[in-house]
């Protein structure tokens, strides 16, 4: 029967780690060797410190010097101030005096404004105060006849001077309005005419009749002469 080996029992398994081993404790041990030192000991100095002689030793002492502050500066030499003798006399300015006398003051006028004219609108005929009075209207005193009059006497020329067969000319039919305003001015004469119709002729004729109103007796508000405004409607009906 042969014996067994045991894999664990090789010694040739481990053979080149066991050498190597060798050879560093070898070279560790030569190395040691050559760096060994050896001294001798009657040579070795300890250094020793005398201590009688550091006590002998004389430390020189400084002294402090108290130095002076510098002396300070002279004081400047006062400036010799030389008088000189004025011969020559000064004339003292008279200050006048700023008193007013009262014996001196100008008396000043009274001024007087100027009245200033206040303007006036022109008034509404409805409205006004005293009426324009138309010629012929100078017999009534009272200020609603006065109105009545004057409304009849312009209604009465106008229906007299305006031509009516201007419609028919201008191919109009049945009823035409016209509406006519104008100013009576603060001397009675007739200005501003404006009217509106449906032909610019029909307008032109009511301008017309309306600026050869005749001159009236300005109206009046708060008694003075104001302008009136005056609205007047015209109509006529065109016979087929």
């Amino acid at each position: 029967m042969e014996p067994k080996k045991n894999p664990k029992a090789d010694l040739n398994k481990n053979r080149v780690l066991f050498l190597q081993l060798g050879l560093i404790v070898v070279l560790f041990i030569t190395w040691q060797a050559i760096e060994w030192k050896t001294y001798d000991p009657d040579q070795i100095d300890i250094g020793q410190v005398n201590m009688d002689a550091l006590d002998e030793e004389d430390v020189p002492i400084t002294e402090m010097q108290n130095t002076p502050p510098p002396p300070p500066p002279p004081p400047p030499a006062p400036e010799v101030i030389e008088v000189v003798e004025d011969e020559e006399e000064v004339e003292e300015d008279e200050i006048q005096s700023t008193e007013t006398n009262l014996d001196e003051i100008v008396e000043v006028e009274e001024v007087v404004e100027a009245p200033v004219e206040e303007e006036v609108e022109d008034v509404p005929f409805a409205v006004i105060e005293d009426v324009p009075i138309f010629p012929g209207c100078e017999k009534f005193s009272n200020n609603n006849e006065r109105k009545k009059c004057m409304s009849e006497k312009i209604s009465n020329y106008v229906n007299k001077e305006f031509d009516t067969d201007l419609g028919a000319e201008l191919g109009l039919t049945g009823i035409n309005r016209v509406i006519v305003q104008f100013r009576i001015d603060e001397k009675g004469n007739i200005g501003q005419v404006r009217a509106r119709a449906p032909h610019p002729r029909l307008e032109q004729e009511a301008a017309r009749v309306i600026n050869s109103l005749p001159k009236m007796k300005p109206g009046k508000q708060r008694g003075k002469a104001v302008g009136v405004m005056y609205s007047l409607p015209i109509a006529f009906k065109v016979q087929d």
